[in-house]
């Protein structure tokens, strides 16, 4: 039997943490690389890309620093050094505080699209396998696509033994996570901390919208009363 009769399917990038902070991990793994291979100041290279990737040219971060320095280097093995290297990342402690409130009375797992290993990692350097019942990596299940498939979320109903009635996805994602969670019939809720607008006043897919994860306990609990989910 569920420890919960009610569960939260929590997405990861820019839900449970700011995904640039991910980057800007990367960016500093990159950056010690070329100081030690290349003779790049390693603080000039990071401030480069740190800034490049809040401005117009987000995306080509390492393109640019390769046409800056003058690298002999092929931007594909940046590439490889910013997804293959140990990321140092933390939780903010919002997010941990919403996780440990919300256990005693949900089944809790992370539902995360993308590179499998790179994804593991990021779940490792944020200690979520301590705060969550089970961690489903979208991309290693149906077709391989991940979110908005079925599948992922599924798999994720299944490890909970949650009905999809009684159970509400939260992510950033109005696609991936709200589309996908809503056409295998779960609630949802659209967060926006983290992730880049511009945002409409409402969503058009999710049941609710909130601008911290911090209010995802109340609004769930709107959505999902435990008084009803007992009785059930």
């Amino acid at each position: 039997m569920p420890r919960n009769s009610r569960a939260l399917l929590l997405d990861l990038d820019d839900t449970l943490y700011p995904l640039s902070r991910f980057r800007l991990s990367g960016f500093a793994a990159v950056a010690h690389h070329v100081a030690r291979n290349y003779g790049v100041d390693g603080e000039d290279a990071f401030r480069m890309l740190a800034t490049a990737m809040r401005g117009p040219q987000s995306g080509r971060e390492l393109n640019l620093l390769v046409e800056r320095f003058k690298l002999d280097v092929p931007v594909a093995s940046l590439v490889r050094i910013v997804r293959s290297h140990e990321p140092v990342l933390h939780l903010p402690e919002g997010t941990k505080a919403t996780l440990e409130a919300l256990r005693p009375s949900w089944a809790l797992a992370v539902v995360t699209n993308g590179i499998p290993s790179i994804q593991k990692a990021k779940v490792a350097a944020l200690g979520l396998e301590a705060l969550v019942d089970t961690v489903v990596y979208a991309n290693e299940h149906g077709s391989g696509e991940g979110k908005p498939e079925r599948e992922p979320f599924l798999e994720a109903l299944r490890r909970l033994e949650a009905a999809p009635a009684r159970t509400i996805a939260v992510g950033d994602d109005e696609f991936a996570d709200v589309f996908g969670a809503a056409r295998c019939g779960l609630h949802t809720i659209q967060t926006r901390e983290w992730r880049r607008g511009p945002f409409g006043p409402v969503s058009i897919c999710a049941d609710a919208v909130v601008s911290q994860f911090s209010e995802v306990p109340v609004i769930a609990e709107c959505l999902l009363p435990e008084r009803l989910s007992h009785a059930a």
